[in-house]
């Protein structure tokens, strides 16, 4: 699925995230959505999400 359509993501949902100091490394971090932060639809880079484990980050991945 795609993670910059803000109607893919659901709170409980898996995915894998870029933080932002690891943008420049591409490096993912997986975790659980906790809170959807992107108030737009859509988005270019991914909708940001804080993760159940209070890291926050732009969905790369949705599994």
């Amino acid at each position: 699925m795609d993670g910059t359509k803000r109607a893919n993501i659901r709170s409980g949902m898996s995915v894998a995230i870029v933080l932002k100091e690891d943008q420049s490394s591409g490096r993912l971090t997986s975790g659980v959505v906790r809170d959807i932060l992107t108030s737009s639809a859509t988005h270019p880079h991914g909708i940001k999400v804080r993760l159940m484990s209070r890291e926050v980050g732009r969905v790369k991945e949705i599994y």
